[in-house]
Parts: C-alpha cells; sequence; structure tokens
C-alpha cells in the first residue's frame, strides 16, 4: 500500500519546515458547523493564502501538526489531502506535503456570510395566522394518515397542471354552495396560495408594460407581483363603497386587468357594493380586460349573509376567482385554487406546466375528504365563533384603553381590523407608537400607494390568544396615547416660543 507522504517520511530525511505553525481555527475566515478535518483545512488554507507559510515551503509532518492543533491525525491528513487537491500543496513522496510555488489566486479566503432572511411576523396581533379547530385536525389527520396507506401510482409520475381532479371537484361544489359560484372543475386549478395564482395568470396574458388597476390602498404583495411581470400597477382610490371605478377609466381606460378584494377590501375591510361590482365588470368587458377578485377570506363572514362573488355575478366570463385554504385550514398546507374564464384554461394552464409542472399531490386527497365529509363545513362554523369573539375584545380593548384616540371599526368580515388616528394626525406617531410597544401587525400607511395615506395600524385578531390580544392592544394603545401626548406638547410649545421680533 502507497503511504501518504504526511505520514511518514524517510529516516534521512530532514524537516525544514515550520514545526510550530500559528493556525487560527476560530476566526471569521471558519465555519463553525463544519467538520474537523474541514475547519483544520480552512485553517491551513488561510495560513497559505494570507503569508504564514511561503510558497515551496513545507509543512509540518502530520504527527506534529496533530499534537500541535489538537486535532486528530486523520483529520490533519484529510486536510493535506483536501490542500492537494484544491492546488494549493504539493506532495512529495519521501519528503512531506509542502506549500505549492503558485497558489490559486481565484479562491480567496473570506469571512463566512450570513444571509438572513426576514421571517413573516408570528407575534401577537401579526396577520396571516390562524388556528384549527381540535376535531378538525383529528379528522384531517385520519384522512390523511388513509391517503398514505392508500398510496397509489398518482403520486409516481407528473400531473396535470390544473391539480387533482377530485380535490378540483370538491372545490367546485363548494364554491357553489358558499358563493354562489357555479363553474366546471376543469376551470379551477390549485395553487399554493391566491399570490402563486395572481402570478401564474399574469404570466400568461400580461405583456410588459401594460396596466394593471390595483386598489389604494390595497395589498403591497400583489402590486410588486404585478410589477414583477413586467405590467405597470395603476393606482385606484377605494372610498366606502370600494374601488373607485371612474376613477380606474379616467387613469388607464385600456388597462389589461384589475385586482380587488371586493367582499372585504384589505386594508380598510369596506365591501364593494352592488353598484360598483356592476360598473367594474361592464368596464372589464368593454375594455377586453379582466378582473382577478381575490377571496381571500371570504368564509370568515360574522354578520348576514354571504356576498355574491364577482365571479359569481359575471359567470366566469371575465373574472378570475381567487381563494386559499391558507386561512379556513391552515397556511402550512400552501394549496389555493383559481376559478378560470373558460377562454383562460389553455393559456394558464401551459404557463403553469412551464413554470412548476403541476402542484403537489399528496395533501390533495386529504383536503378532498375535510370539503366532503362535512368536516371543513365544521371547522369553519367553530372557529367563526373563535375569531368572532378575538375580534369584539380586540376592537372593544384598542377604543376603551386609548380613551377613544383610536377609532376602531368592526368588520363584518375577514381576520383583521384597521384602528385609525384622527384625520390629519402625523404618521410618524403611529410609527413611533408601533416600534415602542413592540407591536406586530402593519402601519396602515404602508398599504397606499399614490392615495394620501392615514396614520393607523391594520392588526390580525385570528390565531392569536384573546388575553394575548387583549395584553398586547391594551400595550399599544397607552404607546399610541402617549405618543400623541409627546406630539400636542412639543405643539404647544412651539406655539408659545416668543417669534424672533419679540425677542428683539
Amino acid at each position: 500500500m502507497r503511504k501518504n507522504p504526511t505520514n511518514s517520511r524517510a529516516s534521512n530525511t530532514v524537516f525544514t519546515g515550520p514545526h510550530t505553525l500559528p493556525l487560527d481555527v476560530d476566526g471569521p475566515h471558519i465555519d463553525k458547523s463544519a467538520s474537523a478535518p474541514d475547519r483544520l483545512y480552512q485553517a491551513l488554507r488561510h495560513a497559505i493564502t494570507s503569508g504564514m507559510v511561503k510558497p515551496s515551503e513545507a509543512l509540518p509532518p502530520s504527527r506534529h501538526l496533530a499534537e500541535q492543533s489538537g486535532f486528530r491525525r486523520n483529520a490533519v491528513t484529510e486536510a493535506y489531502e483536501r490542500l492537494i487537491a484544491d492546488g494549493f500543496a504539493v506532495a512529495r513522496i519521501g519528503s512531506g506535503t509542502f506549500v505549492a510555488e503558485r497558489i490559486p489566486s481565484a479562491i480567496a479566503v473570506k469571512a463566512p456570510k450570513r444571509i438572513v432572511i426576514a421571517e413573516p411576523q408570528r407575534g401577537t396581533l401579526a396577520l396571516g395566522c390562524t388556528d384549527i379547530d381540535e376535531t378538525a385536525l383529528r379528522r384531517f389527520r385520519a384522512f390523511l394518515g388513509r391517503r398514505m396507506r392508500a398510496f397509489s401510482s398518482e403520486h409516481l409520475h407528473y400531473g396535470d397542471p390544473r391539480g387533482s381532479f377530485e380535490l378540483r371537484v370538491a372545490i367546485a361544489n363548494h364554491l357553489l354552495s358558499a358563493r354562489g359560484l357555479r363553474c366546471d372543475p376543469d376551470q379551477i386549478m390549485l395553487t399554493s396560495g391566491t399570490q402563486h395564482g395572481l402570478r401564474i395568470v399574469l404570466s400568461a396574458i400580461l405583456k410588459p408594460g401594460e396596466q394593471v388597476w390595483v386598489e389604494d390602498p390595497g395589498y403591497p404583495a400583489a402590486q410588486k407581483s404585478i410589477a414583477h411581470y413586467g405590467g405597470q400597477p395603476v393606482s385606484v382610490p377605494v372610498d366606502d363603497h370600494g374601488m373607485i371605478v371612474a376613477m380606474g377609466r379616467a387613469a388607464a381606460p385600456r388597462a389589461r386587468a384589475a385586482y380587488v378584494t371586493p367582499s372585504h377590501q384589505f386594508p380598510l375591510g369596506v365591501q364593494m357594493t352592488m353598484p360598483r361590482r356592476l360598473e367594474l365588470l361592464d368596464w372589464a368587458h368593454e375594455a377586453d380586460a379582466f378582473v382577478f377578485e381575490d377571496d381571500y377570506d371570504s368564509e370568515f363572514r360574522y354578520d348576514g349573509a354571504p356576498l355574491l362573488s364577482l365571479a359569481g355575478i359575471d359567470h366566469l366570463r371575465r373574472v378570475v376567482y381567487m381563494g386559499t385554504f391558507a386561512k379556513t385550514l391552515f397556511p402550512g398546507l400552501r394549496i389555493g385554487y383559481c376559478a378560470l374564464p373558460e377562454s383562460l384554461i389553455g393559456p394558464v394552464a401551459a404557463a403553469r406546466a412551464a413554470m412548476d409542472r403541476f402542484p403537489a399531490t399528496l395533501m390533495e386527497g386529504a383536503i378532498a375528504d375535510m370539503l366532503n365529509s362535512g368536516a371543513f363545513a365544521a371547522n369553519l362554523r367553530r372557529m367563526r365563533g373563535c375569531y368572532r369573539d378575538a375580534r369584539d375584545a380586540l376592537a372593544h380593548t384598542l377604543t376603551q384603553a386609548s380613551d377613544g384616540q383610536l377609532t376602531v371599526p368592526i368588520p363584518s368580515q375577514g381576520l383583521h381590523l384597521v384602528a385609525k388616528f384622527a384625520t390629519a394626525t402625523p404618521l410618524q406617531i403611529a410609527a413611533d407608537a408601533q416600534i415602542s410597544a413592540g407591536a406586530e401587525g402593519w402601519l396602515l400607511a404602508d398599504t397606499y400607494l399614490r392615495a394620501r395615506p392615514a396614520a393607523g395600524f391594520v392588526l390580525g385578531f385570528s390565531g392569536h390568544p384573546i388575553h394575548k390580544l387583549v395584553a398586547a392592544a391594551e400595550t399599544l394603545a397607552k404607546a399610541s396615547t402617549d405618543q400623541l401626548r409627546l406630539y400636542r406638547n412639543a405643539k404647544t410649545s412651539r406655539a408659545l416660543e416668543p417669534s424672533p421680533r419679540d425677542r428683539n
């Protein structure tokens, strides 16, 4: 067996290199999570590239280096072999291991750079959190287990870009009973959520530079998706009746599409009135445009009958209806859906196939079982009651604890509410109060595009224990009143200061 040159040395060979090699095994150039041979390799490479060991100079014998560094001898051997393989060192049989005459210039030792990705908010008052009834969770586990035990060949090959036919049938039945929307299962496409559905359809219909109406204030993620696909978001103001269609016509009469949240406008919570709905649909037909109806939380309506969807009024001719199970079950499913006009089925399915082939199949059967068995509807009824209680507790606490300084309209639908300061309140007051309270949720001003922003907060109440909601609301309300008092005191002080003429 050939001996490694770092493990043995001819008896007549005199080692002339550094017997003691100062190695930095804790510096920024070391990946602390790496294996022992990797860390030693990184330290040796740094010693070479930094000039601590010169070209052609001998490296310590593996036994010496193991004793000096505290690493096992096989770790030293492996590190030396990597140095040789990467061109930093050469082995000479009977002589040992030496630094290469020319080390690779393209490889520079840099401090490992940690890339930090901001995680979505999860604390109390954060949006997008949900809960699930324990009974529904047990049913879901049972359905998923049964599907796993009956594992079939459908999971072993690529599927329909629109997703499982079984789940599409169940969704079509749900939309008919819950939203008054009659559609064929072939018109439904499964997605990983409403934004995913928006991006797929945009990729199929939108050309660079084409305009898309967006609500102002509105959902920032939708605006970013439109811009990402080369579209031009056009700000259309919202009032108490929803998107002001006349202003959209004036700003961009030939826009390619409009993105709206008509049943529960995000973030203001207003409902688009029937005259506005009909006006929007009239424009879409006249302009040969499409309307994206994001019905993100319509299942959670607390007062009155569910509103008829835009797609139901239009019979899915110009409307793309988008829904999700992220709120009705839980976000971790990553399953939503689109109901498409017949004219878009082909182009959108082709776009989906080019983008990510088809949706994941394993969860689809279990969700279909939830819908078909009644477990889904039962969970909605129970969670609707829980969320209504959470909504009422949050709204009451914010109003009372702020001494009425925050106006909190109680939404009849959805999983968030808006708390506003009085008109003309500086936006910085809300920002400072949020920081002072350490509160999650959004600043209302951050949802505006071009319209004049208002000071306030967008706060989630779903998926949070009521006692934590109350405590967080009290803290935020107190911080808000404190910031208002500081602002008013400063304003009064400035008013009482003598003018330069008076000082003279």
